[in-house]
């Protein structure tokens, strides 16, 4: 699986091009595609990086790669990121990781994003990986029993018997629903309640899915 994630990542890069500004997305795939990345640095590529997260932003700076934020520019030519399930319609599920507010605010300001994945990420439906969902800590309580409402199981993610709390500051509630027929429907009814920042469905959003399978190569489109 570590070199199906690797090659989808090599991939990724090949799409890089000299000047542009990059969304840096997060996860173990992500993490793949930044080391090639550096490597093209050292080459002499010339981009700038936007981290997604905190753990990106480490690594980034870690492996030499020049970053820059949205207090410089709101323009971002590409964003390579991972997913944690991918449907037929290129719909994702994002957030095992926790970065999906972040994600999906450098995500959103791309011209183009490429999702990188191994197979296992690859499904005929969401919904199998539990929904992540950024909440606000203050009534935390409340918003789960509305998402009970819409038929959600929410689960408060916890970290080392510790409650997980998100870049922003937040908690995330990971939240069964079965398998998920509409998603962007979904995603716009968990959004109106108070207290929810953000959810992890990404829907109409990636231009590209790169994944890797058995050491081959796919390349991902709508149906």
């Amino acid at each position: 699986m570590s070199d199906d994630k690797r090659l989808a990542a090599l991939e990724s890069v090949k799409y890089i091009k000299d000047g542009m500004i990059l969304g840096l997305g997060s996860g173990s795939t992500v993490n793949w595609m930044l080391r090639a990345l550096s490597e093209r640095i050292k080459e002499g590529l010339r981009i700038e990086g936007i981290p997604s997260s905190k753990k990106t932003e480490k690594l980034a700076k870690e492996l030499g790669i020049p970053l820059t934020d949205f207090s410089k520019t709101t323009k971002i030519d590409l964003a390579i990121d991972g997913a944690d399930e991918i449907d037929g319609n290129l719909n994702l599920i994002k957030g095992g990781g926790g970065s999906l507010v972040r994600e999906k605010v450098v995500d959103a300001c791309a011209d183009e994003l490429i999702i990188i994945a191994d197979s296992s990420k690859v499904v005929k439906q969401l919904g199998a990986f539990s929904l992540p969902v950024e909440v606000l800590p203050f009534g935390f309580e409340v918003t789960v029993a509305n998402i009970e409402k819409l038929g959600g199981i929410p689960k408060l993610r916890r970290k080392e018997n510790e409650i997980f709390v998100s870049d922003n500051g937040n908690y995330i509630l990971d939240c069964s629903f079965g398998t998920i027929d509409g998603a962007q429907a979904l995603h716009e009814k968990l959004i109106r309640l108070v207290g929810v920042v953000e959810t992890g469905i990404f829907s109409g959003m990636a231009d590209k899915v790169i994944v890797a399978r058995n050491g081959e190569i796919k390349f991902l489109t709508r149906n």
